[in-house]
């Protein structure tokens, strides 16, 4: 198995591997060319976001700057928006769904390390994929961490930091983020 597949299956990787380096190489240039472009060229904004994210399901809207380790393991449906300052570490997959909103600076973070000191001084990493629902709102600041699966209609607060799994159609903020009322209520 390669060090790019073990990353993409959430097994411990060599991030040094060349292929792996090569493949930040490409999304740092293609952020870069991304975050340099005039306001108004959204159709160039369009056509570079399709070629870093491994899908675009439609209508699409971002604010540069953005920034992502590989570009290749994010997965947006239709009708996404994030605004200003969004970073995704993408070493495994984020997947979010149709009619998704984030504010600005929200953060994706499927990559982690290892907990044990002896293994994390190797080098070596490994990652959890996010999943985000259909009709989500995340607030400015909020962070999503490794393995977090966030349900349809739910709104995360502004500098909530999601470690555990947010049912559908709640409220959730705070460090860490916690349920705060279920939104039909």
């Amino acid at each position: 198995m390669t060090e790019k597949e073990k990353m993409i299956n959430g097994e411990l990787y060599d991030p040094s591997d060349q292929e792996l380096v090569m493949d930040r190489q490409r999304a740092r240039k293609i952020t870069r060319e991304l975050n340099n472009l005039k306001v108004y060229d959204e159709a160039q904004k369009k056509r570079l976001l399709e070629e870093l994210f491994g899908t675009v399901s439609g209508y699409i809207g971002l604010e540069t700057p953005f920034f992502c380790d590989y570009g290749y393991n994010i997965h947006v449906g239709d009708d996404f928006f994030a605004n200003f300052d969004c970073v995704f570490l993408d070493v495994c997959e984020i997947r979010i769904g149709d009619r998704v909103m984030l504010g600005p600076k929200v953060q994706f973070y499927t990559a982690t390390h290892p907990m044990d000191p002896k293994e994390r001084a190797s080098g070596r990493e490994f990652g959890q994929p996010i999943t985000v629902g259909h009709d989500v709102w995340i607030g400015g600041g909020a962070i999503i961490n490794p393995g977090v699966t966030i349900g349809d209609n739910a709104v995360i607060g502004a500098g909530g930091v999601v470690t555990k799994d947010i049912p559908s159609g709640v409220f959730a903020a705070g460090n860490p983020a916690r349920v705060i009322k279920n939104i039909a209520e």
